[in-house]
C-alpha cells in the first residue's frame, strides 16, 4: 500500500518507521532537518509531489491546531479514492470535518508518547480507533496495530474525547502542579527523583499539544475534581484527623487496584 505522512515529528517519525516495513512510504514536513535524516522512505520536498506519488492513505501528523488547515491545503494534490486519516490526541471538530470531506476517513489514536514510552517495542501498550471511522481503515490500522503488539479499542468521537481529558488531563495538570512547586534547593529523595522523570518527560513535549490537551472542553471537569481532592485533603491535614486520613488512603489504595 502507498501511504503518504504528512508531519515528521516524533509520531510521524515513528509510523514512518514502521510502516514501510509492508508499505510504500512517503513523507514531507516544512522542516527539512525532519526528514533528512529517515531511510527506507521517499522524501517529498512539496505538497504538489504528493499527486505524483498518489497515497491510497494520507496520514496527517502534524500538530493538534493544524490538522484541518493541512487537510484543506493538501485534499487538492490527493485522488479522490485516498483515504484520510489523522493521530490527534483530541479529535475536537474533526468528526464535523470528516462529513463535509470528500475523502473516506479512518481516525486513530496511539495511546503512547514517544519520550517515556519505548517507541522500539511498544508491547501492551494502548491505541484507539474511532467508530465512526471507514471498515477498510479501521482495518488497515489494526492489524498495524496488532502486529507489532498494541491493545486495540474502539470508541467514538465523544467517548474519545471525554476518556481523554481523564487519561491525558489528569497525569499532565498532576505533573504540571509538580512542576510548578519544584524548589531546585530541596535535596531530592527517590520519590521526587522519579515524579521530575515525569515532568521533564511531559515538558520536553511541544507546546501546542499540552495546550491543547489541556484546552479540551472536558479538561475543566478533572481540573474540578483535582482541586475538589486537594481540599479535602487540606481539610484531613488541618485536623489531623488520623481516622479520616486512613480511609482517605484506603480509598486511594482501592482506586489504584492495590
Amino acid at each position: 500500500m502507498k501511504i503518504a505522512i504528512i508531519g515528521i515529528g516524533k509520531m510521524g517519525s515513528w509510523l514512518s518507521n514502521k510502516l514501510q516495513d509492508d508499505n510504500e512510504v512517503a513523507v514531507y514536513d516544512t522542516d527539512k532537518l525532519k526528514t533528512s535524516s529517515l531511510k527506507g522512505v521517499t522524501v517529498l520536498s512539496s505538497l504538489p509531489e504528493i499527486a505524483v506519488f498518489q497515497p491510497e492513505v494520507l496520514i496527517n501528523a502534524v500538530n493538534l491546531g493544524s490538522t484541518i488547515e493541512v487537510f484543506d491545503e493538501i485534499s487538492q494534490f490527493l485522488n479522490e479514492s485516498c483515504m484520510i486519516a489523522d493521530i490527534a490526541s483530541i479529535k475536537g471538530d474533526l468528526s464535523s470535518y470528516y462529513i463535509h470531506s470528500r475523502h473516506k476517513f479512518v481516525s486513530t489514536h496511539p495511546m503512547f508518547g514517544p519520550t517515556n514510552a519505548n517507541m522500539s517495542l511498544p508491547v501492551g501498550e494502548s491505541a484507539i480507533i474511532i467508530k465512526e471511522s471507514e471498515e477498510s481503515g479501521k482495518k488497515i490500522f489494526r492489524d498495524f496495530y496488532q502486529k507489532i503488539g498494541l491493545n486495540v479499542y474502539e470508541l467514538s468521537f465523544i467517548e474519545h474525547d471525554s476518556m481523554m481529558a481523564y487519561s491525558l488531563t489528569l497525569p499532565f495538570s498532576s505533573s504540571m502542579v509538580f512542576a510548578a512547586c519544584v524548589d531546585t534547593r530541596a535535596v531530592p529523595g527517590t520519590n521526587f527523583k522519579r515524579h521530575m522523570e515525569l515532568a521533564r518527560g511531559l515538558l520536553s513535549e511541544d507546546d501546542s499539544l499540552l495546550s491543547e490537551i489541556l484546552f479540551n472542553p472536558r479538561s475543566i471537569s478533572q481540573l474540578e475534581k483535582i482541586t475538589s481532592r486537594l481540599e479535602f485533603l487540606k481539610h484531613i491535614i488541618r485536623d489531623r484527623d488520623y481516622q479520616e486520613a486512613g480511609r482517605f488512603f484506603d480509598k486511594l489504595r482501592e482506586n489504584i487496584g492495590k
